[in-house]
């Protein structure tokens, strides 16, 4: 069962994440805080999965995750190799992203939404342990990551690892998700949920005007403010989520549109950052510099169609990896049987929403074409993919 309210929130995300890294404008990240977002969405169906199918849904999650991963590999890694990355053990991160797999310089910048991949990869293989300890001990599990991460911002770990440094970032974002899914969110009551709301917004707006980064009140550049907004907005925006938006479909094309970066979220995160760099030089030879609206109105729609060229070439794959029906440009209408026997065989038993009382399954719809998007910035070493 497809919940088009949640389709609706990826493709949302997924727009202002394309969007915020050809402006660089830092509003959006307050705005909309994409990829917290994302993560939470992704959480709430990693928690379905693993209900349904135990242990082995980790194995079918990657199974969806790193195809699509392994065509830009594919691509990227003989240019770069070609243009002066050593050749080392190192290039098989590429395969099984566990850290940051090496890049030559322009690499580096244009492949830098690989960061997502990477702490998806991590979040998933530890959803198994969360989901455990989340079912017996959820206000515990929950607050574990916000207190990892305000432990590492006041200096007492200065020197943790990037991927626990994230795990405090994002991996709150993925347990509220798990609180998503369990319809926990939707059960809190209003005199709950918006005093909630408040004092994170508030405490997390508080330290982010205390604390700017070099990009002023960039989300990206302030961890912990950004995980207490961003807790903020997935309460609000998931805790009051209606079962569903049908209203998203009314209009054909733009109903269209967001099956298409739902079905293709991770393809386009993935590119997309190929693109904005791509474009950088044109700021020189025509001027169009960050302060010039026109000219970056036009930058945003050549990137998003040189996107959607490259996901027409390569977006089948994740059609293939989720054993759907391969489709140049997904979500064309077929016949009422046709569609429910390919709905049924797209989800493969691992995106459907879990059967149960209407209340649950509200708390639980997914859509099936599930994983992607990106997201966007990472606070170390994926700052600009955010």
């Amino acid at each position: 069962m497809r919940n088009r309210y949640l389709d609706l929130l990826r493709f949302l995300a997924i727009v202002r994440i394309v969007v915020y890294h050809v402006t660089g404008w830092a509003s959006l990240t307050l705005l909309f805080p994409a990829m917290s977002v994302m993560f939470a969405l992704a959480g709430s169906l990693m928690a379905a999965s693993l209900l349904r199918s135990g242990p082995s849904a980790v194995g079918r999650r990657l199974r969806r995750l790193l195809p699509s991963l392994w065509v830009v590999a594919a691509i990227f890694v003989p240019a770069m190799v070609l243009t002066g990355l050593p050749l080392t053990p190192k290039v098989l991160l590429w395969l099984f992203p566990v850290a940051d797999p090496p890049a030559n310089h322009w690499g580096a910048l244009a492949l830098s939404p690989i960061w997502y991949l990477r702490d998806y990869l991590w979040f998933v293989l530890a959803s198994p342990l969360a989901l455990w300890l989340f079912r017996r001990f959820p206000l515990p599990t929950l607050l574990a990551p916000y207190v990892l991460l305000l432990v590492i911002e006041v200096g007492s770990y200065p020197n943790a690892p990037v991927v626990l440094r994230h795990f405090g970032l994002y991996f709150g974002a993925w347990l509220l998700g798990f609180a998503h899914q369990a319809g926990m969110l939707r059960r809190l009551a209003v005199r709950a949920l918006v005093p909630a709301v408040l004092v994170l917004a508030a405490a997390g707006g508080a330290w982010i005007l205390a604390n700017p980064g070099p990009r002023g009140y960039d989300l990206n550049d302030n961890p912990l403010g950004n995980a207490l907004w961003s807790a903020a907005f997935i309460l609000l925006a998931l805790g009051r989520a209606p079962a569903t938006a049908r209203w998203v479909d009314r209009n054909e094309v733009f109903g269209r549109t967001v099956t298409v970066l739902n079905r293709r979220a991770l393809t386009v995160y993935l590119w997309h950052m190929a693109f904005v760099v791509a474009l950088t030089p044109l700021v020189d030879v025509v001027g169009w510099s960050h302060q010039d609206p026109l000219g970056l109105a036009i930058r945003v729609v050549l990137v998003f169609l040189l996107v959607g060229l490259v996901t027409v070439l390569f977006g089948w794959v994740e059609d293939v990896a989720a054993r759907r029906p391969p489709e140049l440009v997904p979500g064309r209408r077929r016949r009422a049987g046709t569609a429910g026997r390919r709905q049924a065989e797209s989800c493969s038993g691992d995106d459907r929403t879990p059967p149960g009382p209407p209340s649950v399954a509200d708390g639980r719809a997914a859509e099936c074409p599930a994983d992607a998007v990106p997201r966007q910035r990472g606070p170390d070493g994926g700052v600009t993919a955010r």
